[in-house]
């Protein structure tokens, strides 16, 4: 007993006592008393019906790039003589269109293929080689371009094609945001309108939407002298305009 005693007046022996005083006094009040009442607050939000209107911005333009394929393409019985043939006509046709004002770095080679050609009436016997050479050019200024289809057929080009025309980057995103503001105020002033006519109390705008649909123009290519005229006329392309059209819903809280 002196040695229990001796026990609890040492700081261990105080901290057990202590913990075994809690223990025994939480055992009664369970006992007598019951479990510790506690509760959880739940708060459940409700999302608010939006009322969405939709309208349309259109601009138009007129493209500032076009872009068209150039080739030539050369049949000679040797690899070597179609190739040598082939070379110095592109090349003369990449020097000529530089000559125009056009830079080197809007001509790229795509296209280099060379293949043999068979006459399969002779057992597929090989009768010559095919060098097909095809050069991409981009053109800023539009009366160039019609220079360069008439110059690069008049060195030997027999392929031409895949005529396209776009907006520069930088006046493409002037155009969007101009039809944007276009789009969100129609979208404003529709939202308000039915929803005077409809009894409806808007709220605060909660979200925006938008679809962008650039419409690029089919070029018009016009070519003359092929009727057997006596005078034969310069190639004209008709770029046309471009439409960008930005359709926007806006989303408001209603009251």
């Amino acid at each position: 007993m002196k040695k229990l005693e001796k026990f609890f007046k040492t700081d261990y022996g105080r901290l057990i006592g202590f913990t075994l005083i809690i223990l025994a006094i939480l055992s009664l009040y369970f006992r007598f008393i019951g479990p510790i009442p506690f509760s959880i607050t739940q708060t459940t939000t409700e999302k608010k019906t939006t009322f969405d209107v939709q309208a349309e911005g259109k601009v138009t333009a007129i493209p500032d790039t076009a872009e068209i394929n150039v080739g030539i393409q050369v049949n000679k019985t040797t690899v070597q003589a179609a190739q040598k043939e082939a070379n110095e006509k592109i090349n003369k046709v990449s020097e000529e269109i530089k000559k125009l004002g056009v830079e080197g770095k809007y001509i790229k080679t795509t296209e280099y293929n060379v293949y043999p050609e068979y006459d399969y009436r002779a057992g597929q016997k090989i009768v010559g080689y095919n060098v097909n050479i095809t050069l991409k050019i981009k053109v800023k200024d539009f009366d160039k371009i019609n220079q360069v289809i008439d110059t690069a057929t008049s060195l030997g080009a027999n392929q031409i094609g895949n005529l396209t025309f776009t907006i520069d980057d930088e006046k493409m995103e002037d155009l969007k945001m101009e039809a944007r503001k276009q789009a969100i105020e129609k979208a404003k002033d529709k939202a308000k309108e039915i929803a005077q006519a409809g009894g409806i109390r808007l709220g605060r705008l909660v979200n925006i939407s938008e679809t962008l649909t650039p419409e690029y123009p089919t070029p018009l290519l016009r070519e003359a002298g092929l009727g057997g005229g006596v005078e034969e006329q310069a190639t004209q392309i008709q770029p046309g305009e471009s439409e960008i059209t930005v359709s926007i819903i806006l989303s408001y809280e209603t009251l």
